[in-house]
């Protein structure tokens, strides 16, 4: 059975700005990868300075561990973070958003990956500053490492952009892997569609269904507010959003809505399925009790016979006779041959 896995802090009766970070899940962890376009330097930093953001370089500091409270509350000192920002990046029940500020712009969204037959989600946040970028992960594995690999190895045009083209290619990457969970329930669902359809379904088949189901309302639980966010995102009119950036994320926004689109398909495949699978069965059991129905039919004018004959009357002539019983099993042969004779006509049978 597959479900849905996610560490979720509370802040129900807490004044706004108190940060409540999750369940420890691994020890804090900062990586600060620095480039510019002939030149890159990745390394872990133990603890957090404003030396370490290099004006001459694009600058993204990665931090696994938002249960780290002190660990957040000291970054958002440091870059001058709103309180109401610092609570959103810990509350882990947060609805994917965006929000602008003077110095800065978050947007917070899920982070989506199967774990065995558990898709699971994590919260990520991201910050855009002037010429760095900030994530924020619940814990370590992402979707970011192939923006890594691009910087590393210098693919693409990311090492000759600055820090919003990043913030760009790392929104993307999460919108990309959300086609990946897609995609794989699509074939489950394919596969599922061929059974149904073949009425060769077994008898999990309705619990697999629910569960398409109840992960496509979970999928656009996701997604849809994302619509609205990346709708917002690249029709903000800040300096740290170039307007070449705000192309890029207008096509993040079009893919998130290809996604929904994929997502209400399906969700219609599956109602329909449902209906199918449901057919199948009624017809099924129909034809179950036509067989039934057909067999008690014969055996009726057979009842009634031997129900006669079986009553104990002391003058039954027709009983002393010699060929009685073969006569009257005859008789019993042909009422039955002439009904399967009928029946068949009428393709009951």
């Amino acid at each position: 059975m597959r479900r849905f896995s996610r560490v979720k802090s509370s802040e129900i009766g807490h004044s706004p700005g108190t940060l409540n970070g999750i369940e420890k899940q691994v020890e804090a962890k900062i990586d600060l990868i620095q480039f510019q376009e002939d030149e890159f330097k990745q390394k872990s930093v133990e603890k957090l300075s404003l030396e370490l953001i290099d004006s001459e370089f694009v600058n993204w500091i990665n931090i696994n561990g938002i249960h780290d409270v002190e660990l957040v509350k000291e970054l958002g000192e440091l870059i001058n973070l709103h309180p109401l920002t610092l609570e959103d990046i810990t509350n882990t029940r947060q609805r994917p958003k965006k929000e602008e500020f003077d110095n800065y712009l978050i947007t917070i969204l899920d982070m989506l990956s199967y774990k065995g037959d558990y898709i699971q989600s994590e919260q990520v946040s991201l910050i855009l500053l002037e010429n760095t970028v900030i994530t924020f992960q619940e814990a370590g594995g992402d979707d970011f490492e192939n923006v890594r690999t691009r910087i590393a190895q210098k693919k693409g045009q990311i090492r000759k952009k600055e820090a919003d083209y990043l913030f760009y290619a790392l929104l993307d990457a999460i919108v990309d892997n959300y086609f990946y969970i897609l995609e794989r329930n699509e074939e489950v669902l394919e596969e599922l569609d061929d059974l149904v359809i073949a009425s060769q379904t077994g008898p999990d088949t309705l619990e697999i269904i629910q569960n398409l189901k109840q992960e496509m309302v979970f999928l656009r639980k996701t997604i849809w507010p994302l619509s609205t966010m990346f709708g917002n995102l690249y029709r903000v009119d800040s300096p740290l959003l170039k307007e070449e950036t705000d192309y890029y994320l207008r096509d993040v926004y079009d893919h998130i809505n290809q996604l929904m689109d994929e997502i209400d398909f399906s969700r219609d495949m599956l109602a329909s399925m449902l209906d199918i699978y449901l057919s199948n069965k009624s017809n099924k059991m129909n034809e179950v009790m036509q067989f039934l129905t057909v067999i008690s039919t014969i055996f009726i004018p057979l009842t009634f016979i031997a129900g006669v004959y079986g009553m104990n009357f002391s003058y039954m002539p027709e009983l002393e006779h010699e060929i009685a019983y073969p006569a009257i099993m005859f008789l019993m042969l042909v009422i039955a041959v002439i009904q399967l004779i009928y029946f068949k006509s009428k393709k009951w049978l």
